[in-house]
């Protein structure tokens, strides 16, 4: 299994209805690219110096299944609108 995680720091201006939408479209995925098993989309509530602002947990079967869904139109779309409105993404990846 494919375990793929996603961090970001959204931008200030309108940041948290941004945040809302981000969740929205990533959480709409799920049921539009099949490759996709499941994924979690968490806001954060601390506000710390530290943290990130949403987070992205997701798993597929193979390396070939999160390669599918990196370069899905509908995924693309969201990648779109997200790189618009925050300031910084981070990403790991890894075999369970």
């Amino acid at each position: 299994m494919i375990v793929h995680i996603v961090m970001f720091k959204f931008k200030e201006e309108n940041k948290e209805a941004n945040i809302l939408k981000a969740k929205v479209m990533l959480e709409a995925l799920e049921e539009k690219i099949e490759p996709l098993l499941a994924m979690e989309v968490g806001v954060d509530f601390s506000k710390t110096e530290r943290a990130f602002d949403l987070s992205l947990y997701s798993t597929f079967n193979s390396k070939e299944d999160l390669s599918v869904y990196a370069t899905h139109k509908e995924h693309l779309e969201v990648v779109s609108f997200i790189k618009e409105v925050t300031e910084i993404s981070k990403v790991v990846d890894y075999e369970k």
